[in-house]
C-alpha cells in the first residue's frame, strides 16, 4: 500500500472553524497507550506524522490530520490514564465527551482502538456504550495483535467480538502492518 498524503493541521480543545469546513472526520479513540498515534502513522505510512511516546497520556488535545485532501483523522486524547491529576482527567474526558457525544459535529466514523493482547477493558466497554448512543458507525481496531500468539488469535478475536457486539473488528498491528489495507478500505474505500 502506498504512503498517503497526510499532514498535521492543528490541535484543538473546543469549537474550531476546522470542524465546520465540510471535510468529513474520522475519530480515533482508545485508552491511553493503546497506540492511537502509532496506528495513524502506520495507516498513512508516515512514521513521524502523529507524535508517539512510550509514556501514556501524551495527547492532550484533539489532533487534526488532513488525509489526501479529502478527510480529517481526529486523534483524540486517551482515557484511563491514572497518573494525570484529577483536574486533567476531567478536562480530557470533557473534551472527548464534547466532541463525540455533545457536539453538533459528527464524525463520519469512529475507530475505537483496543489492545488486542489484553482485550476490551471495563473502561473500554463503558466508553463504547456511550459512543453507541450517537449512532455513528464504529469500527473496532484490535491493535497490538502481533503480541498475540498465532494459535491464540482466533480465540482472542472471538472474545473481543463477544464483548463488543456487532461492530466490525479489524485485527491490527502498527508494528507489522497487519490490517493496514483492511482499515484503509474501511475508511477510504
Amino acid at each position: 500500500m502506498k504512503k498517503l498524503d497526510a499532514r498535521f493541521i492543528k490541535g484543538i480543545v473546543g469549537p474550531d472553524p476546522v470542524l465546520e469546513d465540510g471535510t468529513p472526520q474520522i475519530a480515533f479513540i482508545g485508552r491511553s497507550n493503546v497506540g492511537k498515534s502509532s496506528v495513524i502513522n502506520s495507516l498513512t505510512g508516515q512514521k513521524g506524522l502523529a507524535r508517539t511516546s512510550q509514556f501514556p497520556g501524551r495527547t492532550r488535545e484533539i489532533n487534526v490530520f488532513r488525509i489526501e485532501d479529502r478527510v480529517y483523522l481526529m486523534d483524540l486524547p486517551g482515557y484511563g490514564y491514572a497518573k494525570y491529576s484529577q483536574e486533567m482527567r476531567r478536562r480530557l474526558l470533557r473534551l472527548i465527551d464534547w466532541y463525540l457525544i455533545r457536539s453538533p459535529i459528527r464524525p463520519r466514523r469512529i475507530v475505537f482502538i483496543i489492545d488486542g493482547e489484553i482485550g476490551p477493558t471495563a473502561d473500554d466497554l463503558e466508553v463504547l456504550e456511550a459512543l453507541e448512543t450517537t449512532g455513528t458507525p464504529i469500527v473496532i481496531l484490535a491493535n497490538k495483535m502481533d503480541k498475540v500468539k498465532p494459535s491464540r488469535t482466533p480465540v482472542r478475536l472471538g472474545e473481543i467480538a463477544a464483548a463488543v457486539g456487532a461492530h466490525p473488528i479489524i485485527p491490527y498491528s502498527a508494528e507489522t502492518g497487519l490490517g493496514r489495507k483492511e482499515l484503509a478500505a474501511e475508511l477510504f474505500g
